[in-house]
């Protein structure tokens, strides 16, 4: 705690003496996240620490207002906004790569061990080369809430029940994966998960956070199954700038940026914990049957899903040097053989 104080307090001083020098004053990033959600709460968060800390403004453009989600990071990199502030794996259509940047699906137990690749382990390294640089941007960061829920209107104890299991599920690596278990995967958009369960189009979804799912979806008016705590899935999000906005930045700027998002990085981790042990005691109240997966079978999950991986690193050379990287930092905690 000394030591940050001291990077703080450095950061101020920085800022006073370099604010008039400072060739951008301003920051344009957009977000999916609205502001009244927890993300959006932390992301207040985040620009008020970055202005006190370095006087720089941070201009947020919420829930996709300028572009579509998928087309900030293209925006970004032609300045006609300055930073991406959204998901990753949204990206995956510039390279399969983003894919395993942004959630490998089944690899860590917990957000700090993502974290933990990304910050100390080359995660940070390896994305700037393979993705980032080809796009002209600067990856600031990366933070996450945590593993998601499944939700279900059946059990969800284990491995048989996903046999004709139809759920609703994101694109890409996670159909191939729980289709080889025998689910019935359905490609929707996220806002489409509540009428669907409700009207039967799909037995099941894989939608966000245990909170998120009961607090703000409401899907257990209608689902009363999920796994808890989650395994299969942790999408994490990035901050990148434009590589000229982010070089006409002052020091003060650049180091207040960084540990701002560091900040928010935990807190979003430890607050989603908090909110799903909450909702966890709700639901349960309520009947809601919450399935704990075994050690066994979260193990065989990701066994069965390296072959997946594997399958991917094979699409690109950034997504095998992403997939290798991941391996690496995975071997050395014990997580995979």
């Amino acid at each position: 705690m000394k030591t940050l104080t001291k990077i703080l307090a450095g950061a101020a001083v920085m800022a006073m003496t370099a604010g008039g020098a400072m060739a951008q004053d301003k920051l344009r990033i957009q977000t999916h996240f609205n502001a009244e959600s927890t993300p959006g709460q932390l992301i207040q968060k985040f620009m008020e620490q970055v202005q006190a800390m370095s006087g720089l403004e941070i201009q947020m453009h919420w829930s996709s207002e300028v572009v579509a989600q998928n087309e900030v990071m293209g925006a970004a990199s032609q300045g006609i906004l300055d930073c991406d502030m959204g998901g990753i794996t949204g990206n995956v259509g510039k390279d399969p790569g983003w894919q395993l940047a942004g959630d490998i699906m089944g690899g860590y137990d917990t957000p700090y061990q993502f974290l933990t690749w990304f910050y100390h382990e080359g995660g940070r390294e390896v994305v700037q080369e393979h993705l980032y640089d080809p796009q002209d941007m600067h990856v600031v960061g990366f933070w996450l809430q945590g593993h998601e829920s499944l939700s279900s209107t059946a059990p969800l104890a284990g491995f048989a029940d996903l046999e004709n299991w139809k759920f609703r599920s994101p694109p890409g690596l996670e159909t191939e994966i729980f289709s080889s278990f025998g689910a019935k995967p359905v490609v929707m958009d996220f806002g489409e998960v509540p009428n669907a369960l409700r009207t039967g189009i799909v037995d099941g979804a894989d939608a966000s956070t245990l909170n998120t799912n009961h607090y703000a979806l409401s899907l257990f008016d209608i689902a009363t199954h999920a796994t808890f705590p989650g395994f299969h899935s942790m999408p994490s999000e990035q901050l990148s700038c434009n590589k000229r906005a982010w070089a006409a930045l002052s020091d003060a700027s650049r180091i207040a940026i960084e540990l701002a998002l560091q900040g928010i990085a935990l807190d979003l981790a430890l607050i989603t914990a908090v909110r799903d042990g909450e909702a966890a005691v709700e639901l349960t109240e309520a009947g809601v049957t919450l399935h704990d997966w075994s050690t066994e079978d979260r193990m065989a999950f990701r066994e069965f899903a390296q072959s997946r991986w594997a399958d991917w690193g094979a699409k690109s050379p950034a997504a095998q040097a992403v997939l290798d990287s991941h391996l690496a930092y995975m071997k050395k905690i014990g997580l995979v053989n």
